[in-house]
């Protein structure tokens, strides 16, 4: 068994909310790594890797990401081994 990066595109529900959405991941999630990514007209995504067993598959991160109080919306970008 190796190991699959999991990649998620997170939206906060307004631009104030992303360093408290950020903070959050950071400590409920443990992230490889977290970028901010320019949307639109100054609003930010976080672009979040997070790095799980391939067996699990990471199938459950979306749904623990939607639950991070100030999330509006997340979308898994790529899972690919690493």
């Amino acid at each position: 068994m190796g190991t699959a990066a999991v990649i998620t595109k997170v939206f906060p529900e307004s631009p104030e909310a992303l360093e408290s959405v950020k903070s959050a991941i950071q400590k409920e999630m443990k992230p490889y790594k977290i970028e901010e990514e320019e949307v639109a007209f100054g609003m930010k995504a976080l672009k979040v890797t997070i790095l799980v067993k391939d067996s699990s598959g990471g199938s459950d991160i979306e749904e623990k990401l939607k639950r991070i109080p100030g999330v509006s919306e997340v979308q898994t970008e790529e899972v690919t081994l690493i």
